[in-house]
């Protein structure tokens, strides 16, 4: 347990706003969406400038005190969780920090606080008639720091890439409490180690991300977004390429959704409805955009849909006729993961393979899984464009939950050895966190994991900083 002294210390250097003991208040911070990490801690820290959170940080430095980064708390890796496994640790919340958040037109980007969220992002460059990019389901209530920390994915990975490659700089704390101001709107800075690049996915162990400067994109002001049935994987794949090459590449966004994962939302989501009239095995909701204000491209869009229904691999389809219609598309992509927790209990997997083997990784891990459990339920999709797929497998129908999710180490282990035979990655965008530790350990080279540590335990030689988080 955290000393009264360092207590009363942090409480007073953080201000009357700035920390809690408030057993209530702290409560919803210390459990994650899917119920599956419960931490615990007795003090939140909860700053809203650079200024305090690095004199509360150079407090905890000096004192030996582990501190625990969380932004909107969306993760699902226990990576912002404190206390897990007995530790005694801070929690250290940036929800506060919102003061910041700046557009600048001329040289396309945006500089914002670590608390902004992603939607207040994404409106704020919509104000400017610009596009911040990232979009994921829970941009509402994700923030600035969190995404840049668990350098965040989403739908649009496929055109405008993930946040690493949106972020042009930021500033943090480091463990010791410097503080690392490389907030910029430079495309090209050739000056030695890019210190933002290695915070960025480094999941709170390397610094507290305070502020972040990203790319913005002229606004997409056509858009087509359309819900296709497709006979298979193959088919989805081959699909995604011509659409690319018919659209001159403007494709932003090729989910990809099994026709169980379909059900359960249309069973459980209110306000939902299935798009088209019969029952098909897989589905593609694309979205193929353009900033110009010219009708070529729904000609363009047209004439691959009529080829590639008469090719047949198209088997049924729908083309959003409004912006309800496309938000109604896109709601069926974005309440899967709700509905599937609604369902049941879900053995998940955020994995990632080569795109042009994801069909081929679908039927391997598919096959092994039903080899491990037959009675289990499959529901694969994703993020095609990019081969990031969710492979989740749900519980089998009317059996108990906790037994089937006490089998969750041996499942995944079952599906990654799957995924690094395709040369894949076993976090694609959610992280490593405390659920996937000991898979990193496992799957990464031992000279990967000693250049990880050698930097860990040269930015934070008293291992303060999330230390549960990553490694071992």
């Amino acid at each position: 347990m955290l000393a009264d002294i360092h207590i009363d210390n942090l409480l007073s250097i953080a201000g009357p706003k700035g920390a809690t003991l408030d057993a209530s208040v702290i409560a919803p911070h210390l459990r994650e969406w899917r119920n599956k990490f419960e931490g615990q801690t007795s003090l939140m820290l909860m700053p809203s400038d650079t200024t305090t959170a690095a004199k509360l940080i150079t407090y905890c430095h000096e004192h030996h005190i582990p501190v625990v980064p969380q932004g909107g708390n969306t993760g699902l890796v226990g990576g912002g969780i404190p206390g897990l496994d007995g530790r005694s640790e801070v929690l250290f919340s940036t929800r506060r920090m919102t003061d910041h958040c700046i557009v600048n037109a001329e040289d396309f980007s945006i500089t914002a606080s670590a608390g902004s969220t992603v939607a207040a992002l994404q409106a704020a460059a919509s104000e400017r008639g610009l596009l911040f990019p990232l979009s994921l389901a829970s941009e509402g209530s994700c923030t600035v720091g969190g995404v840049v920390s668990t350098n965040a994915g989403g739908i649009h990975v496929l055109r405008y890439g993930t946040t690493r490659a949106l972020t042009l700089g930021v500033e943090a704390v480091l463990p010791t409490g410097a503080v690392v101001d490389e907030l910029t709107a430079l495309r090209k800075n050739n000056t030695g180690y890019n210190l933002s690049q290695l915070l960025v996915g480094a999941e709170g162990t390397l610094g507290i991300v305070t502020k972040a400067t990203f790319k913005l994109y002229p606004q997409e002001i056509q858009k087509h977004t359309c819900f296709l049935a497709v006979e298979s994987p193959q088919k989805a794949l081959a699909l995604m390429a011509s659409a690319r090459r018919a659209t001159g590449d403007r494709v932003s966004a090729f989910e990809l959704i099994p026709r169980m994962g379909l059900d359960f939302v249309l069973q459980h989501i209110p306000g939902t409805s299935d798009p088209l009239g019969g029952s098909y095995p897989w589905y593609v909701l694309t979205e193929i955009a353009t900033s110009k204000p010219d009708n070529a491209l729904e000609a363009e869009v047209l004439s691959w849909l009529e080829a590639e229904l008469a090719a047949g691999t198209i088997l049924d389809g729908a083309v959003a006729s409004s912006l309800q219609q496309a938000q109604d598309f896109w709601k069926l992509r974005e309440s899967m993961s709700e509905a599937q927790k609604l369902e049941g209990g879900s053995i998940k997997h955020d994995i990632a393979v080569p795109v042009s083997r994801v069909p081929a990784f679908l039927e391997r891990a598919t096959s092994a899984v039903q080899n491990f459990n037959p009675d289990a339920r499959l529901v694969a999709f994703g993020h095609l464009g990019d081969g990031n797929i969710h492979f989740n497998v749900m519980q089998p129908s009317g059996s108990d939950k906790a037994a089937f999710l006490a089998s969750w180490e041996e499942m995944s282990t079952l599906v990654h050895d799957i995924v690094m035979e395709f040369g894949g990655s076993i976090s694609a965008e959610h992280g490593i966190g405390t659920l996937k530790k000991d898979e990193l350990s496992r799957l990464k080279s031992a000279s990967q994991l000693a250049a990880m540590k050698a930097i860990k335990a040269a930015l934070d030689p008293h291992n303060i900083m999330n230390p549960g988080c990553l490694f071992t």
